[in-house]
This record gives C-alpha cells, structure tokens and sequence, in this order.
C-alpha cells in the first residue's frame, strides 16, 4: 500500500510537473530547429546543427520589420493599458458610484468575447469612423483588448491590501500624496507589474484582432503566418527562442527579487 500512498499524496505535484513539460516541449522543439540547416523551403526536418541563423537573424526580408513594429507597438500598448488599467482598478475597488457594476461587466466582456468578434466590431467602426488602417488602429485595438487584463489583476491586488496600512500614514501626517506613492503604489506594485507583463505578451503574440485592424502594416505574427504558407524560415524560431529565454530570465529575476526582499522582511 506505500506506494499507492504515495502516489495519492504527491499527485498534483506530478500531475503540475506532467503539464509544464507538455507547456515546455514546443519551446524546446523551437529551440533545437533554430540551430537547424533546412533544405528547401521549409524547416520542419532535422538535417545538420547549423548557426547561420543566429548570425543572420535579419537574414528574411520583411522579419526584422515587422518583429521591430510588435515591439513598438507592444509596449506602446503595455504603458497605455496598463496606465489606464491601474487607475480603472482604484475606481473599481475603492469607489461606490452609479454605474459600477454595469461598468464591471463591461470591463470583462473583451476577456469573454472571441478576439474575431471585438477585432470585426473594432474593424467596422475605424471604418465608420473613416480611419485609415496602419499603426494608430493596431495600437488602439491592442489597448483596448489588454485593459480587461490589467483591470483584473490590478484589482484583485489592490482589493487585498490592508487599509490600515493607509491609515497608519495618515495617523502619522503622511499627506494623500505621500500615503499613495510611498503605501498604496509600492503595495500595488506587483499587481501592476502583472498586468503590464500579461499586456506585452498579450500585444506582441496577438494575430486575430490585429489582421482586422493593421491594413498594409504587418506585425510579427502576421509574418509568421504568411511566410508558413511559403516556408517558414529558421529565423522565425530564433526569434521566438530569444523572446522565449528573454521571459524566462525576466520571471527568474522577480522571483530572485521577491525571495531577496521577503528574507530582509
């Protein structure tokens, strides 16, 4: 009976490994093909180890482009949604107003609805509205498609926060400026810093609202898409290792920077 008894107290623990090494195996595979020499159009055998791709990441016509616009735009879209977010957050979570559950509602609804059907309704209305499809139409849509995410991870951080925290600097003279930026900010930080990372990676990933509302402006994944039905060069998969190492090293270093301040703490 031991180890059925085993088994029965570490299955989730095996059951979470099992998942993330079925999350990990396509990065790897990408990983192992962006050092791949193809023959041909197409990338999908191994033939020899090869680092011509590395050295050449830019070696595509069009790739570099279109990787540089999903960056501006990326980030573009992370500081409005995630400013925009933030302050919806507060409003929600602190203030009782006329309206507010119908807006908590709204808020949710691009998270709930199918991306084909917010970019169509985006669509529709640039071209009601007469605007010309390109940068300003992406970034908009991308806006508004990662302000749910935002909102919800902002909130859930701030509704747990203690307010006698807040009151304790007020009980000491902290004025409201000084209580938001040196209590509730650095409280709310890590909610913020999750929403702004989920919008990133929400923006720069996103293909369906934004083959709706790009016109001639091709994004990264755009690219990835059309160069498929040619061929997908090795370039594509160094970029999605690099973006994929650059993720990683990015949660290793909160998760360093969180364990280093709760052993001061």
């Amino acid at each position: 009976m031991r180890p059925t008894r085993w088994l029965r107290r570490n299955l989730v623990v095996i059951a979470g490994v099992l998942a993330l090494i079925y999350l990990m195996v396509p990065n790897l595979v990408v990983l192992a093909f962006s050092f791949n020499k193809p023959k041909g159009r197409f990338n999908y055998t191994w033939n020899h180890f090869s680092t011509d791709a590395w050295q050449h990441p830019c070696g595509v016509a069009g790739m570099c482009g279109s990787l540089t616009l999903s960056l501006k735009i990326a980030v573009y879209a992370t500081i409005g949604a995630t400013v925009l977010g933030t302050m919806t957050a507060f409003a929600l979570a602190r203030y009782r107003f006329r309206g507010r559950a119908a807006t908590n509602m709204l808020i949710f609804l691009p998270m709930a609805m199918p991306e084909v059907v917010m970019g169509a309704s985006l669509g529709t209305l640039f071209l009601n509205m007469r605007i010309r499809f390109g940068f300003w139409t992406i970034l908009i849509a991308h806006i508004m498609f990662c302000l749910s995410f935002v909102v919800t991870a902002v909130k859930a951080r701030v509704m747990s926060m203690d307010p006698r925290l807040e009151q304790a600097a007020q009980d000491l003279y902290a004025t409201p400026a000084q209580t938001f930026y040196r209590i509730t900010l650095p409280l709310a930080a890590p909610g913020i810093a999750a929403g702004a990372l989920l919008s990133f990676a929400l923006s720069f990933d996103d293909y369906i609202i934004t083959s709706f509302n790009a016109g001639n402006s091709v994004t990264f994944p755009m690219f990835v898409w059309g160069s498929a039905q040619r061929g997908t060069p090795v370039q594509v998969n160094v970029i999605g290792t690099a973006m994929f190492v650059l993720a990683v090293v990015l949660v290793l270093a909160g998760q360093l920077a969180g364990g280093r301040r709760r052993a001061r703490g």
